[in-house]
């Protein structure tokens, strides 16, 4: 029975038509509610949705193992060449605006703010084995031992922080707790009372009744994790743009460039139901339009561009 149950349901698999994603957690909420609407308009077409976090996608974007990449940061130099090496040619499109919090067990009672100097000397390789109490990063806090989570190396959000916080991607301590799947670092913070990390601002806006958010102090401003400052341009140095990038080969599939159509047109509504930042509603009819112009390549010449506001992205992507 099962030998001809398996004929019968072959021809429907193979007629469903696969799109493969795959890269940051970051980006993957508001992924997977874009794939389940449209799964439900488009029944014939299934998309699978991965989290390999933004620097593991990549390597399977740039291999061509997947159509398209969700990234929480933008492409790298050494990612632009490995694609260009497997003639992976691609399409950058923006969809929404994120930062990370600086997330503390909701119990810390000492700790409200924390400058970025304050950040780095916490965080730089150097402070591996070093710096290990809470004193030792404010002379005003207690003598207590700190417990370190953040996102693991493969995760765009660990690229982003480290660069504008340390000042060189990839550079950091390696003695914390990484993951990078952020729901794993929102345990793990909401669990640990001497915690200091770093998650993505939405994950903190839905757990914010299990961590406590420290406000940034850069520049001499003091500036509150939060949408609304993201929006405003004053929350720096965290705040970021999150992108989808998708392959000239993928787009040569229909249901690749059908997906992509509907992912930009829907990314406003459900930004907002994912809690998230979406960007300003004329900003899409841009990124469309670099969809249908096929303007190729990246804006942002192989690294992250720190500080960045939603208005400079605006200008980027025009020019």
């Amino acid at each position: 029975m099962n030998f001809f149950l398996a004929i019968l349901v072959m021809p429907f698999l193979s007629f469903a038509q696969l799109i493969r994603v795959d890269g940051s957690s970051t980006v993957f909420p508001l992924t997977e509610a874009v794939a389940e609407e449209f799964q439900a308009a488009h029944p014939k077409h299934r998309v699978t949705v991965g989290i390999s976090g933004t620097g593991g996608g990549f390597k399977k974007f740039c291999r061509g193992e997947t159509d398209v990449q969700n990234a929480s940061r933008p492409i790298q130099d050494s990612e632009i060449q490995a694609c260009k090496k497997n003639g992976i040619r691609f399409l950058e499109l923006p969809i929404a605006f994120d930062a990370i919090a600086i997330a503390v067990h909701p119990s810390n009672s000492f700790a409200n703010d924390i400058t970025v100097e304050e950040l780095k000397l916490a965080w730089q390789p150097s402070a591996q084995g070093k710096i290990m109490k809470w004193n030792q990063i404010r002379s005003t806090w207690p003598d207590q031992p700190v417990a370190f989570f953040g996102a693991g190396s493969d995760s765009g959000t660990f690229d982003y922080f480290t660069e504008a916080i340390v000042g060189k991607a990839k550079a950091s301590r390696g003695d914390y707790t990484a993951s990078e799947d952020d729901n794993t670092l929102v345990m793990g913070i909401s669990r640990e009372k001497n915690a200091l990390g770093y998650v993505p601002l939405h994950y903190f806006e839905e757990n914010s009744g299990k961590l406590k958010a420290l406000k940034i102090i850069f520049k001499g401003k003091t500036q509150t994790a939060s949408k609304e400052a993201v929006i405003q341009g004053l929350y720096a140095p965290l705040a970021r743009p999150l992108l989808i990038y998708v392959s000239e080969k993928a787009l040569a599939k229909p249901e690749v460039q059908l997906f992509t159509e509907f992912y930009i047109k829907n990314s406003s509504a459900l930004t907002k139901e994912i809690q998230g930042i979406p960007l300003p509603e004329a900003t899409y009819t841009g990124v469309l339009n670099q969809l249908k112009e096929k303007k190729w390549g990246t804006v942002f010449k192989g690294h992250s561009q720190v500080g960045m506001k939603i208005e400079d992205l605006l200008k980027k992507e025009k020019n």
